[in-house]
């Protein structure tokens, strides 16, 4: 094994630590009191998690790693992991970026845990968008609404992303970081989840507010953007995966061994079609809706399993159920979601 695989291994297993030492015995409350403690995130810094996706870019982590990492973190608490992952979007889009200065102002203290990121990048996917970024003197003008946006008080910046209306017919998507406070023509409004509460996601309202041209981390093709989302979308659905996971976990623990078994293998199958979905959007969709629709069902046979305790509010199981739930719809899209009733209903 090389010095790099060594390095690569020892990341991965204390993820597994900190999923299973510090996450998972903390989520019930987590869940319960809609706050992620502040020492998940110092944490999370302190052994170098923030820089995850600087890792990938580096080499230092391969494909496979930061899959395995996102999983067993999900199965550890939905809402760190969920509003951490933000922040790694943040990282890949401005360590790729054109702007020096920004890149060099910013991304060390991303990397380090110093600045927290998040990302607005939903409303510029549907058609027509409901987040436009015009050119103007300065940069750009933004308006509209950004829908789901995780961790407001708890990021420093937003990577926000909208369509420019004077580019075409389909428009490009001009992408850069914001102070995520509001005021300045950007309006916040708190959003009640039925899981993942302290993932902190509220609705942005945008109304002319001003992204000045030195904050600006790129444009791109609307095709160009969209290809893109196929990586995310692997990514997003390793939430499903922990999910079912720490579902397997929970059955053998509770003496259904062959039933966790049967997941175990179904979840496998799941992780191979999510892989061969990188290049196939219409792959990746269906493979999406599997990996949540599992999710449901493990996290049913939870329930099943543990027997009446697995109704009682604050415990594992009922929890699980929820968060399932949020598997279903959170980053997904139309023709996921389409696939994932066909799913249910046959």
């Amino acid at each position: 094994m090389s010095e790099s695989q060594k390095g690569a291994a020892a990341v991965v297993r204390r993820a597994h630590e900190i999923a299973d030492g510090v996450l998972f015995p903390a989520a019930n409350a987590v869940d319960a009191t809609g706050e992620v403690p502040e020492g998940h995130w110092d944490l999370l810094a302190r052994e170098g998690f923030y820089g995850l996706a600087a890792a990938v870019g580096a080499k230092e982590l391969g494909f496979e790693d930061i899959v395995e990492i996102l999983e067993v973190m999900s199965g550890g608490c939905l809402s760190t992991t969920f509003t951490w992952m933000q922040h790694q979007g943040a990282v890949l889009n401005l360590s790729g970026s054109g702007n020096t200065a920004l890149r060099e102002r910013h991304l060390q203290d991303m990397v380090d845990g110093r600045t927290r990121a998040g990302v607005a990048f939903a409303g510029v996917l549907p058609n027509p968008p409901k987040l436009w970024a015009r050119a103007v003197d300065g940069g750009y003008e933004l308006d509209g609404e950004a829908p789901f946006v995780s961790g407001w008080g708890v990021v420093d910046v937003l990577h926000v992303s909208g369509r420019d209306p004077d580019s075409g017919e389909e428009g490009t998507i001009v992408s850069g970081l914001i102070d995520a406070v509001s005021g300045g023509g950007l309006g916040v409004e708190p959003i009640r989840l039925v899981a993942g509460q302290a993932t902190s996601t509220v609705r942005l309202t945008f109304d002319k507010y001003l992204m000045p041209s030195e904050r600006v981390t790129g444009s791109t093709s609307y095709a160009e953007f969209l290809s893109f989302q196929a990586f995310g979308s692997r990514l997003n659905g390793c939430v499903a995966c922990g999910i079912t996971r720490r579902a397997v976990r929970l059955l053998d623990e509770a003496g259904h061994a062959e039933a966790a078994g049967a997941l175990t293998t179904r979840l496998d199958r799941v992780r191979a079609d999510l892989d061969a979905g990188l290049g196939d959007p219409a792959a990746m969709t269906a493979a999406r809706a599997a990996a949540a629709e599992l999710a449901l069902k493990a996290a049913g046979a939870v329930v099943a399993g543990v027997g009446s305790s697995g109704i009682l509010a604050g415990r594992h199981a009922e929890r699980l159920v929820r968060e399932a739930t949020f598997a279903l719809v959170a980053a997904s899209r139309p023709d996921m979601r389409a696939d994932l009733v066909r799913r249910l209903t046959s």
